[in-house]
């Protein structure tokens, strides 16, 4: 069969789907990028905010809209969630919750009626990561969260904390590494939460993959600040652990972070940044700020903005707070109008961009070893563009001839300027490549 695989939401809904792609192509069904040309269509869906559930419900019957002879099969959260509303959507043939993603192939192959092909079957050479379309992979090590932030669903839709076992995990990155992935990337619901259900810390998984793979890159997904140890920094020695960590701030003030139940306080946040960036001096943090959460006053805005100027952030991912039915905060007093709300996104919006620049900057005139991606034609022709990330998450672009292909290969570059528009610097490739 012909499956297609979408998602719509977070880096764990893509690592699942491409834990969904192997294990449908070991089965001998081919992977496709277009819809259209499905027998069987997977769509993972998001309830992080009203916003994504509304695009879940949009997609789900726009997909069946354009391929209404094909089998779709919905999960994700906004299917746990809201399971009744799904089955009685449009088009759709099969929900799979949360609970039961593990057996998603399972479940699809005897429900919908998909045959089980010889392994033989699939397609020689194509792997199904490079089918669709990546260059790197997400890794899922971890499911659920045992915090209840106030803003939160998903640790409703993704239940308790579970953990993946090692050699699980070992065994998959290995297949990647065969593959000719270059990247994994760990992620989880609470990354930094895995092993607490086996009797062991987050170190010790990035040791073992240090001491059991050879995968060139191993990066991390989001993690809690609050979750870093002085072990952990000892990590960041070695060259295979990229020296980027995404830490959710929310809010740099107090009270606010009170409110929304998150476990640091800035004072820890400003000692962890410190202490990130003194065991490694190129570390790139980049964190998420929602703005506007209930209750936020004028003086709680100003000492948060205050705050997020001193970290100096490589990255700040902004989201103007939304109310989420079935949250605690959906309940809290004294929203903020939505017209303040726009205004503080745009405040931060330009501090942000000040910030990125700058971290940008202190890089020029050095060299990085580059995984690069896909290439296109530059403007005007001849040469080819491609774009690539350093070690620490700078996207990079550099111009190579037309008889070049750097996808997925790394290759080092030295970087010569910042981009007109101060989202990415400008490489150039180093003798030799």
């Amino acid at each position: 069969m012909r499956i297609n695989l979408k998602t719509l939401g977070c880096r764990l809904n893509e690592a699942e789907l491409e834990t969904w792609a192997r294990q449908f192509q070991s089965e001998g069904h081919r992977i496709v990028q277009k819809s259209s040309e499905a027998d069987l269509i997977v769509f993972n869906s998001c309830a992080v905010t009203n916003d994504a559930v509304r695009k879940s419900k949009h997609l789900i019957r726009r997909t069946h809209r354009e391929n209404p002879s094909a089998k779709l099969l919905v999960t994700g959260c906004y299917a746990s969630l809201n399971s009744d509303e799904v089955k009685a959507a449009l088009g759709v043939d099969f929900v799979v919750t949360n609970s039961d993603k593990g057996r998603l192939v399972e479940i699809a192959k005897e429900n919908l009626a998909i045959p089980t092909m010889p392994s033989l079957a699939t397609e020689p050479g194509e792997a199904s990561l490079f089918a669709l379309g990546r260059q790197r992979a997400f890794v899922k090590v971890q499911d659920g969260c045992r915090y209840r932030c106030t803003y939160c669903i998903v640790t409703l839709a993704r239940g308790e904390e579970t953990s993946r076992g090692i050699a699980d995990i070992l065994e998959e990155i290995n297949a990647l590494h065969a593959e000719g992935i270059q990247e994994a990337i760990l992620t989880g619901v609470h990354l930094g939460g895995w092993g607490n259900d086996l009797g062991l810390r987050l170190e010790d998984l990035i040791l073992a993959i240090m001491e059991n793979t050879d995968i060139p890159r191993l990066r991390l997904g989001s993690l809690e600040p609050w979750e870093l140890t002085d072990k952990f920094f000892d990590l960041l020695q070695n060259d295979r652990l990229m020296p980027h960590l995404h830490l959710p701030l929310q809010s740099g003030s107090d009270t606010v972070l009170r409110r929304m139940a998150r476990r640091c306080k800035t004072t820890e946040f400003a000692h962890l940044a410190a202490r990130a960036r003194q065991a490694c001096p190129d570390i790139n943090l980049t964190t998420d700020i929602i703005v506007g959460f209930p209750g936020e006053t004028e003086k709680e805005w100003e000492d948060s903005l205050n705050f997020i100027r001193a970290q100096g952030f490589g990255h700040i991912h902004l989201f103007g707070y939304s109310s989420r039915i079935g949250t605690k905060a959906a309940s809290m007093p004294d929203p903020v109008p939505a017209a303040v709300i726009k205004h503080r996104v745009q405040q931060l919006h330009r501090i942000a961009g000040e910030q990125k620049r700058a971290n940008l900057k202190r890089f020029l005139g050095r060299e990085f070893p580059v995984l690069w991606e896909e290439g296109r034609e530059s403007q005007g022709g001849g040469d080819k563009l491609f774009p690539g990330y350093t070690p620490n998450y700078l996207r990079v672009e550099t111009t190579a001839g037309r008889e070049r292909d750097l996808c997925r290969q790394i290759a080092t570059a030295r970087m010569v300027s910042v981009a007109d528009g101060g989202d990415c610097l400008i490489g150039e490739l180093v003798s030799g490549y």
